[in-house]
């Protein structure tokens, strides 16, 4: 079975899309563990009408504790014996799933599948795994399909607050667990969302001074600190 974490802020207005491609999978051997971290708006009303299904369950936080925090309490209320953390802007291709399940039972040496996607229409091609690639710089979505065994100990880091997933990455990477890419558009991401941010990497060289940049390379350091790069 595959567990579906959904750390859910203030997307009503694409949420029902999400889950619906969710709904739609090919393959259907799945659990759907919402976690809303304090929205504001009406998110939370409207996974009301989801939860008939028994696959679905949803958490409500009082207050905002950011995405990692989010991600580690659905991890710890899932079963499956893969983890599949998938965003709340997030709309997946049908068989995203089946594609990446196939992928890994392919693979027994990998420990999680990962594929390109859209970002708006901004086409992310990610490419084979690369360590080298991998340690130089954030590369692979949070929506990959991970092993469970695989999973670090330590879960997702809370107190990091960007690039998360590259610090997921590299963690498990450390732990000697690798990738396997799939070469296809599997899932297209709606810009806008609190949780995920992109800029176009021209924009890091030629405006230095703005402040998602500056807050970019302040995450960057974090990470490559923490991880002695």
């Amino acid at each position: 079975m595959i567990s579906i974490i959904i750390p859910l802020y203030n997307r009503e207005k694409i949420i029902d899309k999400t889950l619906n491609s969710i709904l739609n999978q090919s393959y259907q051997d799945f659990e759907v563990i919402i976690v809303n971290d304090g929205s504001t708006d009406n998110s939370g009303k409207k996974i009301k009408k989801y939860l008939d299904d028994s696959r679905f369950t949803f958490h409500n936080l009082k207050e905002n504790k950011g995405a990692p925090f989010a991600r580690n309490f659905g991890f710890k209320h899932s079963k499956g014996e893969y983890l599949f953390f998938c965003d709340a802007d997030a709309v997946l291709k049908i068989n995203m799933l089946e594609i990446l399940l196939k992928t890994l039972e392919k693979n027994p040496e990998a420990s999680y599948t990962y594929s390109n996607f859209m970002w708006g229409k901004k086409l992310f091609k990610i490419g084979e795994f690369n360590e080298e690639r991998l340690k130089s710089g954030p590369m692979i979505h949070t929506m990959s399909l991970i092993r469970r065994e695989a999973f670090p100990k330590n879960s997702w880091d809370e107190s990091i607050k960007k690039l998360q997933d590259w610090d997921l990455y590299l963690t498990m990477l450390e732990n000697n667990k690798r990738g396997v890419w799939v070469d296809e558009i599997l899932f297209s991401i709606k810009p806008g969302g609190v949780y995920s941010n992109w800029l176009p990497s021209f924009a890091y060289k030629i405006f230095p001074f703005l402040p998602s940049v500056k807050k970019y390379k302040k995450a960057v350091k974090i990470i490559k600190n923490k991880h002695n790069l």
